[in-house]
């Protein structure tokens, strides 16, 4: 047969079986049967694999790996996002290290540059994919910019524009001064800020009377057009209607009274600045108040902020109002405080809230119908909690979605002005204004949001508009695998496209993971330096052992910490899996030309308890895929394959499978065992495939690939209850017999005698039938049955399962210098424990050593404990 190398060596066989899966087009959708499909969560162009790349991943390419064997007709469709500010900002970077400037090179030579960027150095992670094992079918992969993507992107802008749904106008929106360009709230994740609350008085015209208000930005009250009460505040009831002379400025403004302001908040009066907060924008709108604008786009404040400040940086402007405010007596108090400021994540700059001309889209009348659509149970969560209420939370708040971006990257708006500012929005670019003839049309200069395509993703990359056979093969999708931090950005936008231009959900399920963090818990950033690159985990362990690792601490949405300790776990499993299979195949022969086992039916104990916990290993297994219980799957796989075909199984069929004989009854032991495990790796395949493909090539099968085997299926009718609890029995009684064995330091060599009190028939009938195995595999001489136990004078007693046990020692060891021996390992265990005690009473080192060595020290502490129980207990059966 061919040569079985005695180690596994995971890069070697990774880097064969990729080429070969891609090249026979086994990624590819093929047959009649059903469809199952998953879009990827198009990641970043700008993009590498991180480990939450490689969580989602492996969790959709077993539920893809798993569809395909059941005889799904399965596309997991692969490509990637243009990234609008973050390619942008990366390629500006390069050209300023050359001297260069965006505006220098002009809109299409800086867009050249781009795609060539993107065709050179772009898509790294797409190739990473390939190292992950991921099955997607590169034949269909898209990138958001594609021809066919934009022209879906067009068409759905004009559609909505010409349905009044998509408009232009001012409105508030998170404003970057050093990107120049408005961001989604995505974009500007809110950091804690120490900052100041400061205590301003706004003089009553026409009184001594002075309202003070509290604000974290007083940069903006040259802007204020009004100050805001609760019009059941009786604090402030009386100045309702009054006239203010806003502070520094002389500007006069009304005091407004708005069910909106928080009576506890500040001192309970709020300036209102519509043109600079979403808060006070909607009490103008209320009120009908003016907007004035008193910072630039670039953060400098405008000549509407007065003489004295107009052209200072806003934060400048800060402290020069400050200090103004406290000459003139108006400046009440200041308080620390801290607070919440979003901040762009790419450059880090404090967002300013500005009223813009953007286009915008009002997606109210789209989300009642993607809220209903959930509600109906059309497309679910999973875990249903909280992520259903998450998600209801936002489509019912929703608010208009500012789709307009101030870059050159992106999909350009297909809108066009003419000289008389009449706007054209069209799917081709027009000859003409559509509104007066003229031919000097200019288009916006605009791009649209990144997540306006990414919206479009599971019907875009079909190939709608055109009503295509993917289209119809594959919409809706079935599986959406996603963070819980793009709900609102980026599923809840699926929803309300799919449902607007395809009149159906676009997946049935969504099924939301936890971020994977580090050792200590913390979310990995390249700012804090503490970044888990998957590439070294794959490199160190094995790239199907890292696999598993991830799926076996998937627990719902749970957040996850990545400890080395389950990578070698799990590679340890992994060389499990590949020993044992050497050891069948080594007794098997050549597989060339053999069938792919088969079931040889056999009234031997451990054959008919291994089928049933196969069995029900398989059912377990594609429940736990079916319910997306990914840990359940792994956890399963583990015990199954390691606890019972390895430490069990292997070892009770052992003196068949390994006889040199060539009997009907050796060749039956060897196709059980055989059949075993070629299920086994099939089951195991989703989660491993790479081991699974290399090691099912070497057993006799049926097929060209494992990859398109069949998944194991649940056999019906096996006596599940007998044969389980007879086996159980056994193995307590061999496991008890090894355990004093070792507890007494009993040599190996040494063969002891065992004596057994068993009161009912069938379990003395039950040790009699297998008495090979309890001789071979506790290393036991004689086994003598009776209704009591002998009087035996140096002996070790125990119960197990309700059968007394009774180890002579006699000859087998000194027992003076055993007990010698356990006190002295009793002594150094209880002074380890101790140590491990005080240490973790430690809060210094509870809150500052690394999570992984905490939870090391509490694991080793708690088997210090049983190992103490343990030796004491041994000390008391002499």
């Amino acid at each position: 047969m061919t040569e079985f190398p005695k180690a596994y060596e995971p890069q070697s066989i990774e880097q064969k079986w990729y080429p070969i899966w891609e090249t026979l087009g086994y990624f590819q959708p093929t047959g009649p049967n059903r469809p199952y499909t998953i879009v990827i969560p198009p990641p970043n162009v700008t993009g590498s694999l991180h480990m939450g790349h490689a969580l989602q991943h492996t969790l959709m390419d077993a539920l893809s790996r798993c569809r395909r064997m059941q005889g799904r007709r399965v596309l997991w469709l692969p490509g990637q996002d243009h990234a609008g500010i973050a390619t942008q900002v990366l390629v500006e970077r390069q050209m300023k290290a050359e001297g260069l400037k965006r505006v220098e090179l002009g809109r299409e030579e800086f867009e050249r540059r781009v795609w060539k960027w993107k065709e050179e150095s772009g898509g790294t992670i797409l190739r990473q994919m390939r190292r992950e094992g991921a099955s997607v079918d590169w034949t269909r992969e898209r990138f958001t910019l594609d021809p066919d993507l934009s022209r879906a992107v067009r068409e759905v802008f004009v559609r909505l524009h010409e349905e009044g749904l998509i408009y232009r106008g001012a409105y508030i929106v998170n404003w970057c001064p050093f990107d120049q360009t408005s961001l989604s709230d995505l974009e500007a994740p809110k950091r804690e800020v120490k900052g100041h609350l400061w205590h301003i008085a706004y003089p009553i015209k026409g009184s001594s009377e002075r309202i003070v208000v509290a604000t974290t930005r007083p940069e903006t009250m040259l802007g204020d057009t009004a100050v805001a009460v609760h019009p059941d505040d009786e604090r402030f009831k009386h100045l309702i209607g009054a006239t203010i002379a806003l502070p520094l400025i002389g500007r006069e403004i009304p005091v407004v009274g708005d069910e909106t302001v928080e009576r506890e908040f500040g001192t309970g009066a709020v300036k209102v600045t519509p043109a600079h907060d979403l808060s006070d924008f909607q009490i103008g709108q209320r009120h009908g108040l003016p907007h004035v604008v008193v910072i630039d786009q670039t953060g400098r404040m405008t000549v509407d902020a007065g003489e004295r400040y107009a052209g200072l940086d806003r934060f400048e402007a800060r402290e020069k109002i400050i200090e103004d405010l406290a000459a003139q007596g108006l400046l009440v108090k200041t308080e620390d405080y801290t607070h919440s400021v979003g901040h762009h994540d790419r450059c880090g700059t404090p967002i300013e809230p500005m009223i813009s001309l953007q286009w915008f889209m009002n997606v109210k009348p789209l989300a009642e119908v993607a809220l209903q659509a959930v509600r109906d149970g059309r497309t679910r969560f999973v875990p249903a909690v909280p992520w259903t209420r998450v998600y209801e939370d936002w489509m019912e708040n929703i608010q208009p979605w500012c789709v307009s971006r101030q870059l050159w990257w992106g999909h350009r708006i297909p809108a066009w002005y003419c000289d008389n500012e009449h706007v054209t929005v069209s799917r081709v670019d027009p000859a003409e204004c559509a509104s007066c003839g003229s031919k000097a049309l200019r288009q916006d200069e605009d791009v649209l949001d990144t997540w306006f395509s990414s919206a479009l993703w599971p019907f875009s990359t079909l190939g709608w508009p055109d009503n295509t056979e993917d289209l119809r093969q594959f919409y809706p999708t079935n599986d959406l695998v996603t963070g819980y931090e793009i709900i609102f950005f980026w599923v809840a936008r699926m929803m309300m496209m799919g449902l607007k231009f395809m009149n159906d959900v676009p997946f049935d399920t969504v099924l939301i993971t936890g971020i994977v963090r580090d050792a200590n818990g913390e979310k990995m950033s390249k700012m804090k330096g503490n970044i888990i690159d998957p590439l070294d985990q794959f490199d160190k362990f094995g790239t199907d052992a890292v696999r598993f690792a991830l799926a076996s601490m998937a627990v719902g949405s749970n957040d996850m910490t990545v400890q080395e300790s389950k990578m070698e776990s799990a590679r340890n499993f992994a060389n499990k899996i590949w020993n044992a299979t050497r050891f069948v195949c080594m007794n098997l022969g050549d597989p060339k030309g053999q069938p792919a086992a088969k079931w040889v039916p056999s009234d031997a104990l451990a054959d008919r308890w291994i089928r049933v916990k196969l069995n029900s290993a398989i059912e377990q297994v594609t429940r736990a895929f079916e319910e997306y219980r990914f840990h359940e799957a792994a956890q399963t796989l583990y015990h199954f394959f390691w606890d019972d075909f390895c430490d069990w199984y292997i070892e009770l069929s052992k003196p068949l499978v390994a006889s040199g004989e060539d009997s009907p009854e050796v060749r039956n032991a060897r196709e059980r065992i055989a059949y075993v495990l070629e299920t086994s790796l099939r089951l195991l395949h989703p989660l491993m495939p790479f081991i699974t493909e290399e090691l099912w090539q070497r057993l006799p099968h049926e097929g060209d690939s494992i990859m398109v085997a069949a998944f194991p299926i649940v056999e019906t009718g096996l006596d599940e209850a007998k044969s389980r609890e007879q086996m159980e029995t056994l193995i307590a009684l061999i496991t008890k017999v090894r355990n004093i064995r070792s507890e007494k330091n009993i040599p190996l060599q040494s063969r002891v005698k065992l004596h057994l009190a068993v009161s009912d028939k069938d379990t003395a009938a039950l040790v009699n039938e297998n008495s090979h195995h309890v001789k071979r595999l506790a290393r036991v001489e004689e086994i003598f049955i009776a209704d009591r136990l002998p009087a035996l004078e140096e002996a070790v007693r125990d119960v197990v399962g309700g059968i007394e046990v009774a180890v002579p020692l006699e000859g087998l060891i000194d027992p003076e210098k055993e007990r010698a021996r356990i006190t002295k390992e009793l002594v150094r265990k209880e002074g380890e424990a101790r140590g491990l005690a005080s240490k973790l009473d430690n809060l210094s080192f509870v809150e500052r050593a690394p999570r992984d060595v905490v939870d090391q020290a509490r694991n080793r502490h708690g088997e210090l404990i049983a190992e103490i129980e343990t030796l004491r207990s041994s000390l008391g059966k002499f």
